[in-house]
C-alpha cells in the first residue's frame, strides 16, 4: 500500500541527510538545475488517472503515481479495545504521516524507477476560505525542523499558486536538508504538492520534476 512507502520514505529521510557543509558543496548544481523543467511522461489529477485529485499535472518520464486512501490507513492504524500503548503509538505514528497541518496526504509519486530516491507527494484538504498562501504557510509550520522559508507567487494554467523553499533540521541527527512545495486553492478545497529527497543534492536532481508538476498544473 501507499502509506506503507510513505513511512519507509520519511524513515529513511530520517536515516540519510544533507548537512549544512553539503548544502554548501552542492550549491552551485542547486543553481544550473534551477528552473529547469524535465520531460513529461504520464500525467495525474483527472478521472481514470493513478491519483485522481481537484488539479491535474505531468509526472516527470518514468516517475510512478500510486494513490493513497487516508481515511483506510488511519481506519486500520485505529487503537484496539485493549487499550495497548503499541497501537496508540502506531495510531498517532501514522497520522504523523498522513496528515501535516490541513491537508492529508492524497497521492505518492515515487522517483525511483528514474534513478532517484525520493517522492513527489501531494496532500490535499477540505474546501475553505483559506488562500493557497495560508495553507502553505500551515503545511510548512506543522513540519518539526522547518526554517528559513520562502514565498513566492506563481500563476499557472489559470490557477494562481504559492511555492515556498525551506530547509528541515533533524534534532536528532543534526542534519539539515531542503525541501519544496506550492499549494493552489481550488472549489474542492487545497492542493499542496510536495518535493522532499534523501538530502539536499538528490533534491535539486529531482527539482525539474517539480518544475514540470507546477509549469503543467491545471484545474480538473
Amino acid at each position: 500500500m501507499a502509506y506503507v512507502a510513505l513511512l519507509a520514505g520519511v524513515l529513511a529521510g530520517c536515516s540519510e541527510g544533507a548537512d549544512d557543509k553539503k548544502d554548501a558543496k552542492t550549491s552551485a548544481r542547486a543553481s544550473a538545475s534551477a528552473g529547469q523543467v524535465a520531460e513529461s511522461g504520464d500525467s495525474i489529477g483527472a478521472a481514470g488517472s493513478a491519483c485522481e485529485l481537484p488539479v491535474s499535472f505531468d509526472l516527470a518520464k518514468e516517475w510512478e503515481a500510486e494513490a493513497i486512501d487516508s481515511a483506510a490507513a488511519g481506519d486500520k492504524a485505529s487503537p484496539t479495545d485493549s487499550g495497548d500503548l503499541d497501537d496508540e503509538i502506531s495510531e498517532e505514528v501514522l497520522d504523523s504521516l498522513l496528515r501535516q497541518g490541513p491537508v492529508a496526504a492524497a497521492c505518492e509519486v515515487d522517483a525511483k524507477p528514474a534513478g532517484y530516491i525520493g517522492f513527489l507527494r501531494i496532500w490535499t484538504g477540505e474546501p475553505g476560505d483559506d488562500d493557497a498562501r495560508t495553507v502553505l504557510k500551515e503545511f510548512v509550520a506543522a513540519e518539526d525542523g522547518a526554517r528559513k522559508a520562502k514565498y513566492t507567487s506563481f500563476t499557472s494554467g489559470g490557477l494562481a499558486g504559492v511555492e515556498v523553499e525551506y530547509v528541515v533540521t533533524s534534532k536528532l541527527l543534526d542534519e539539515t536538508k531542503k525541501e519544496s512545495a506550492f499549494a493552489v486553492a481550488t472549489p474542492d478545497g487545497p492542493v499542496v504538492v510536495h518535493l522532499g529527497g534523501m538530502d539536499t543534492e538528490e533534491h535539486e536532481k529531482m527539482a525539474p520534476a517539480f518544475e514540470l508538476a507546477k509549469k503543467t498544473l491545471q484545474k480538473v
